[in-house]
């Protein structure tokens, strides 16, 4: 087996990505991790319903979120991986 054959499947590698803009409501489609480009804290809700805020993100956050709020996040550059 090649390794393009195991594409996510056994890596949990990233296969699409969107920038995401914050908003007080759940994304179209939940993302697998989280790209923050400009530090700043990033308030989100995970896929199974934790609300949290993470102070001062920056990089990757590999985390499966459905949510990524406006109200408390002042975090930018900020993009979901799938």
């Amino acid at each position: 087996m090649v390794l393009g054959d195991l594409q996510g499947a056994f890596l949990g590698v990233a296969t699409g990505g969107a920038s995401i803009t914050p908003v007080d409501s759940d994304l179209s489609t939940p993302v697998r991790a989280i790209w923050v480009g400009t530090q700043g804290n990033l308030r989100v809700t995970t896929v199974s319903g934790d609300d949290f805020v993470l102070p001062n993100a920056v990089g990757l956050i590999p985390i499966a979120v459905r949510r990524v709020w406006a109200t408390n996040t002042t975090a930018t550059g900020i993009v979901g991986l799938q």
